[in-house]
C-alpha cells in the first residue's frame, strides 16, 4: 500500500484544471439559463467525461506514477499513454468547449470575439487556426511528437530538466492527442470532415507506429537506450529489462485503444451510409447494389413480358 500512499506530489497543471472545471461550472450554468432543461442534461452527462479526463490527467502526473516513472521505464510509458490517449479521449467526448467559452464574463467574450473577427490579426490567427486543426496536421504532430520524446537525446533532457518534462513533453503529448482525438470523435461544435476510412487509416497508422517503436525498443537493440535508467539507487531490475517490459506495454496497451477506436468508427460509417454494404460501396466509389424492394418494382412481372395476341 506504500506504493500508492506515498510520493504523491504537486504539479502546476493541477491550479489549470481548477481553473478549467469553475469556468466549466460558471459556464453550463450561464447555459442552462437559456437552454431546454434536456440540453442541459446532456451537457452534465457529457461534463462528467470531461471532469474524468482532467482525473486521468492529474493522476498521471500527480500520485506515484510519476514518482515511479523516474526511476522505471516501464511506469513511464503508462504515464505517457494515460497523457497522450485515455485523457484526451475523455476530454473530447466531454465536449467542454462552448461551456468554457460561456464560463468567461460577458465582456471578454464580446472583446476576444471582435479581435478574433474584426482584429488586424484575424486573418493571420484563423489561418494559424485552420492549420492546427487541420486533420492533417494533427495526425502527423500527434506521431512525430511520439517519435521525438522517445529519442534518446530528448528523453534524457526531459528526464533532467522538469521544465521540459512537464511543459513540452507532457503538454505536447496531450495538445497533439486532443487534436488527433478531434478528428475521430464528435466533439460539438467541432466538425469532423474526414472520412471513415481516413480515420480508420489514421487509427491503424497511429498503431502501427507504435509497434515499431515498441520492436525498437526491444527486439530491435540488445541495450538500453536511456542513461537517465542506467544507474538509479534502489533499482534492482536491469534498465535493459525495464525498456524491454516498457515496449510490452506500448505494444499491448496499443490494441486498449485502437480495437474499441476502430470498432466505434466502422459502426458509425455504416450507420451513416445505411448499413455494411453501402459504406463498402461508397468506400469504393461504385454504385450501391440495388435493395430488395427497388428489384421487385423495377423487374416487369412475367404476366406483364408476356407477347399479346
Amino acid at each position: 500500500m506504500n506504493y500508492l500512499a506515498e510520493n504523491w506530489s504537486f504539479d502546476p497543471f493541477v491550479v489549470v484544471a481548477a481553473i478549467f472545471v469553475v469556468l466549466h461550472e460558471f459556464g453550463l450554468a450561464n447555459l442552462k439559463r437559456r437552454s431546454i432543461p434536456r440540453r442541459s442534461r446532456e451537457r452534465r452527462k457529457r461534463s462528467f467525461l470531461f471532469y474524468a479526463g482532467l482525473g486521468v490527467l492529474l493522476l498521471a502526473i500527480t500520485s506515484p506514477i510519476d514518482y515511479w516513472a523516474s526511476r522505471y521505464f516501464f511506469v513511464h510509458m503508462i504515464e505517457h499513454i494515460l497523457i497522450a490517449f485515455f485523457a484526451p479521449i475523455l476530454i473530447v467526448l466531454g465536449a467542454p468547449w462552448i461551456p468554457l467559452l460561456h464560463g468567461l464574463p460577458v465582456g471578454v467574450r464580446r472583446r476576444w470575439g471582435r479581435a478574433l473577427l474584426l482584429g488586424r490579426w484575424a486573418s493571420a490567427w484563423r489561418t494559424v487556426g485552420r492549420f492546427v486543426t487541420n486533420p492533417w496536421t494533427a495526425l502527423v504532430a500527434f506521431n512525430l511528437v511520439m517519435v521525438l520524446w522517445h529519442l534518446p537525446v530528448l528523453f534524457d533532457a526531459a528526464e533532467n530538466n522538469q521544465l521540459i518534462h512537464i511543459w513540452l513533453m507532457h503538454a505536447s503529448f496531450f495538445v497533439t492527442g486532443v487534436l488527433f482525438w478531434l478528428t475521430i470523435i464528435p466533439s460539438h461544435p467541432f466538425r469532423i470532415t474526414v472520412s471513415p476510412l481516413w480515420q480508420m487509416g489514421a487509427m491503424i497508422g497511429t498503431n502501427v507506429l507504435m509497434f515499431v517503436l515498441a520492436m525498437s525498443l526491444s527486439i530491435f537493440t540488445a541495450t538500453s537506450w536511456y542513461g537517465v535508467y542506467a544507474h538509479v539507487p534502489g533499482v534492482a531490475l536491469s534498465p535493459f529489462a525495464d525498456q524491454q517490459i516498457g515496449a510490452a506495454i506500448l505494444w499491448i496497451c496499443g490494441d486498449f485503444w485502437a480495437v474499441p477506436a476502430l470498432g466505434y468508427v466502422i459502426w458509425r460509417g455504416m450507420a451513416r451510409e445505411g448499413g455494411f454494404s453501402a459504406a463498402v460501396d461508397r468506400m469504393l466509389h461504385r454504385d450501391a447494389a440495388l435493395t430488395l424492394q427497388q428489384l421487385r418494382t423495377s423487374t416487369p412481372s412475367v404476366r406483364e413480358s408476356e407477347p399479346t395476341g
